[in-house]
């Protein structure tokens, strides 16, 4: 399976580079959700990143952006 590096910009994965698995027509999905298991008093949640165009010049490429809005309705 393919999958393309992508940038994560906001909150807890701010900063990282992580491979995506590119869909059918060699895509990342327009959402990502990340699970994150309870963790001592910390209960489990989701974690929700929508896809972004950033553009460099003359090229494109996808970004995740962090969803706090979205994070807090997925994980209840």
């Amino acid at each position: 399976m393919k999958s393309a590096d992508t940038e994560f910009v906001g909150g807890p994965l701010d900063g990282r580079i992580l491979p995506i698995p590119l869909g059918p027509m060699y895509g990342v999905p327009k959402t990502y959700k990340v699970p994150v298991p309870a963790h001592g008093e910390n209960p489990a949640r989701t974690l929700v990143y929508v896809r972004s165009k950033q553009v460099r010049g003359a090229r494109w490429y996808w970004r995740y952006e962090y969803d706090e809005a979205a994070s807090a309705r997925a994980s209840g």
